[in-house]
């Protein structure tokens, strides 16, 4: 998942630097999108392995 938000903050990087507004505007809020995504689900992921209680 942080692969994706790194891509996606990659393209509205180039694209900001071409001055196309709109699509790196789009570009940030879906890397901002999928970064707490990936954010949330780790830590689910970690909760949910405390409880089980076992190791990493």
């Amino acid at each position: 998942m942080f692969s994706w938000a790194i891509f996606f903050l990659v393209v509205a990087l180039i694209a900001a630097v071409l001055g196309f507004g709109g699509i790196a505007g789009t570009a940030v809020s879906l890397a901002k999108i999928v970064f707490f995504v990936a954010i949330a689900l780790f830590l689910i992921s970690a909760v949910a392995q405390a409880i089980r209680g076992r190791g990493v």
